[in-house]
């Protein structure tokens, strides 16, 4: 059988993966599928970089902005989504191109891993691990994995709460660890002919520096006023992990001075990108594409699509 060829364009926030793959599509007849654990979010535009119709240059965009923040959502759910997102594309003659700085949805659809039912998770029980995350902190219930399944728990920081959060929920309704579901979740073969692109940095201030100015722009582009709409309306834990809102309820809440709110909006978004190029240099056979090498976007995409067609 024939497999379906996937571009894949990955990387930390900031490093141009939108406009990359906008152009991409534009060449290769493709629609985008979205592989942002956040942009899933109805309502959450500014803080998760969510192209807007007229960014989006005529090129379809999928699985933005269809989820209520209310609902939590797994990576079952969303590799469900993907697959069947994937298939009507190339049922009507287009390329597939998945984009997103979400390394686990990444991984899991260029990887197959499959989920039984099972594995979908208790909605509930994991909306009660995320409140718990809010009052204890993610290194109260890390220390909970590390009981549990010490391989997995080695691998995440404090910080990667939804993936504790799914660690614990997984065990709780199936009673395996995540270590021994990847297992068995490895044993189908790919369907796809995977290309993945990684847009890497060789010096990290040059990122550093283009994720201080992206949320300076932010703001000014009205992230505190769509931050304060969305934190005084009903809300999934799961949505507020988002980076940009976490950091500004403080502010919101009266709690730090607003300059202070943005140092660590900040900070927090400079974390986050060192932990996504972390985890995509372990993954294997991707291609990484040092976006500080290029003079200009032209170069840039001028060599990603020298490697995807090669």
């Amino acid at each position: 059988m024939e497999k379906i060829f996937l571009p894949v364009i990955a990387g930390p926030t900031a490093s141009g993966k939108t406009a990359l793959s906008i152009r991409l599509a534009q060449c290769l007849n493709g629609e985008i599928v979205s592989a942002d654990s956040m942009q899933v979010y109805d309502g959450l535009y500014i803080g998760t970089a969510r192209p807007l119709a007229d960014e989006q240059q005529g090129v379809p965009h999928h699985l933005m902005g269809f989820l209520p923040l209310s609902h939590a959502f797994s990576v079952a759910e969303y590799c469900e989504l993907a697959h069947g997102t994937i298939a009507d594309i190339v049922s009507r003659g287009r390329t597939p191109i998945l984009c997103g700085g979400t390394g686990l949805y990444i991984q899991a659809v260029t990887e197959n891993l499959s989920f039984s039912q099972e594995d979908r998770g208790d909605r509930r029980l994991r909306e009660e691990l995320q409140k718990r995350v809010e009052a204890e902190g993610g290194q109260a219930l890390l220390d909970e994995l590390s009981a549990i399944d010490p391989a997995t728990a080695a691998r995440l920081h404090p910080n990667d709460t939804g993936r504790i959060v799914r660690a614990l929920e997984l065990y709780a309704v199936t009673g395996r660890t995540m270590s021994e579901q990847n297992a068995l979740s490895r044993q189908e073969a790919s369907p796809y002919d995977v290309r993945m692109i990684v847009l890497d940095v060789r010096n990290r201030d040059f990122l550093y520096d283009r994720i201080n100015r992206r949320v300076d722009m932010m703001l000014d582009d009205g992230l505190l006023e769509e931050a304060t709409e969305i934190l005084r309306s009903p809300y999934a834990p799961t949505a507020m992990q988002a980076i940009g809102y976490k950091e500004l309820r403080a502010f919101v809440d009266g709690q730090i001075s607003l300059s202070k709110a943005v140092e660590n909006l900040k900070q927090g978004t400079r974390r986050y990108a060192k932990r996504q190029l972390s985890w995509f240099r372990r993954i294997p056979d991707a291609v990484h594409v040092y976006i500080d090498d290029y003079a200009d976007a032209d170069q840039l995409f001028l060599a990603v699509k020298s490697v995807l067609l090669d």
